[in-house]
């Protein structure tokens, strides 16, 4: 039987290499490493000769990865995801006493997720949670460049192959200022919101995509007045009569008016939509992460229901 040599090189210059080949750019892999750049040619230049070979040659002002780098980045993955797996091997043995869920969130499930994370780590009370939470796009390039395993959102996008389990619903309501002369009314025509001066949510939002769905679907043109950043930035906005806005009734308070706000009785409103809980088809997920999955399955977050006294989706 032939005897396995160890490896000439360490985990940390695999996954400096790896970067540098998926990002082709020294910069950038310094820049998401979270290192310098000098640090990063460094260790190349210790692989390089390592192995004695070229794993970049110069391109214009950057570099370019060598046939035999892009070699070993798949070399360096297929070992990555064998030491996960033997990680999963060992919390298995430990009753998943110890691990880590790498979970991303649209910007307004802020509002909730860290009910769902804590009733999850009263179960499972050594799991370290690293969540990042960030509008739609941000989100969607996380779970492409495998910087999460499981993400929360209302509108997945169509690649990477997802796989996806439905949670709760997400209303998404109209609102005004407090006092607005819809606020009283029984039921406002949706044709009233032509011309209306309407708010929106930054490009790459989430709820911007499904509003601007849902007024392309119905013909309505309101005027677009501002774009704010934030949830928290369009309520104050609303609040002081800059428009109207599209928000998801989770960004609210159970009482709108105590966010200086009222909800408008505009015909075809709410918007309804749901949370779905996404991961990759592709990739093998953590044991954390499938036992997270397993939870949420057994104890759906928050039932069906919004976050106030509205009825339950029939």
């Amino acid at each position: 039987m032939n005897k396995i040599r160890p490896p000439r090189v360490t985990f940390h210059q695999l996954r400096t290499l790896e970067a540098v080949v998926r990002l082709g750019s020294i910069t950038r892999a310094a820049a998401e490493l979270h290192l310098t750049q000098p640090t990063v040619s460094a260790q190349i230049h210790e692989l390089q000769s390592a192995l004695d070979t070229a794993l970049v040659e110069p391109a214009g002002r950057g570099i370019r990865p060598t046939d035999a780098a892009h070699l070993l980045q798949a070399a360096a993955l297929d070992l990555f995801a064998r030491w996960q797996r033997f990680e999963e091997d060992l919390q298995a043995l430990h009753g998943l006493e110890r691990g880590r869920l790498r979970i991303a969130g649209v910007t307004t499930t802020e509002y909730f997720i860290a009910q769902w994370l804590r009733r999850y780590t009263d179960h499972h009370p050594g799991i370290e949670i690293e969540l990042a939470v960030d509008n739609r796009d941000a989100v969607v390039r996380r779970l492409q460049q495998d910087d999460t395993e499981l993400a929360v959102m209302m509108m997945p996008p169509q690649a990477p192959p997802l796989q996806r389990v439905p949670l709760m619903r997400n209303p998404l309501v109209l609102i005004g200022p407090l006092g607005h002369p819809w606020a009283g009314a029984r039921r406002v025509p949706r044709a009233a919101l032509n011309g209306q001066p309407m708010l929106m949510r930054e490009a790459g939002s989430g709820t911007r995509l499904a509003t601007e769905a849902y007024l392309h679907t119905h013909g309505l043109t309101p005027t677009l007045r501002a774009t704010l950043g934030s949830n928290e930035a369009i309520k104050h906005a609303v609040a002081a009569g800059l428009g109207l806005a599209v928000l998801s009734r989770h960004a609210l308070a159970d009482d709108p008016a105590h966010d200086g706000v009222a909800v408008l009785p505009v015909a075809g409103f709410p918007i309804e939509r749901r949370w779905l809980l996404v991961w990759r088809s592709d990739r093998r997920l953590s044991l954390a992460a499938r036992r997270f999955v397993e939870f949420v399955q057994d104890h759906p977050p928050g039932g069906d229901a919004a976050p106030t006294g509205d009825s339950r989706a029939g």
